[in-house]
């Protein structure tokens, strides 16, 4: 399941990172109007929101993967996990909150 989540998460970054690249180089004097009208469609906070858990699992998988192989002892790993958890959250809530501004 995590070589499926961190493939799918992959996927999805990297769809969004292609389509922002295209975005920027297609708009070449890119005002804020145009920023944020972009921002402001429904379909692009969906597709921005879906980047964002994209990216939290990613890390998630990718930092499980490498705690788990290098981290020995059980309270390190557990301390080292639970700043990377708590880090992803505060990451989810933050970027949750400029994209729908609550």
């Amino acid at each position: 399941m995590d070589w499926l989540a961190q493939r799918v998460s992959a996927v999805i970054l990297g769809s969004y990172a292609v389509f922002m690249v295209v975005y920027l180089l297609a708009s070449s004097d890119l005002t804020f109007e145009q920023w944020q009208g972009l921002f402001g469609q429904f379909w692009f906070k969906i597709y921005t929101l879906a980047a964002l858990v994209a990216l939290v699992a990613h890390i998630w998988v990718g930092m499980w993967t490498v705690a788990t192989d290098y981290v020995k002892n059980a309270w390190s790993r557990f301390i080292v996990l639970g700043v990377i958890a708590l880090t992803n959250f505060s990451y989810f809530i933050i970027g949750f909150s400029a994209v729908w501004g609550v």
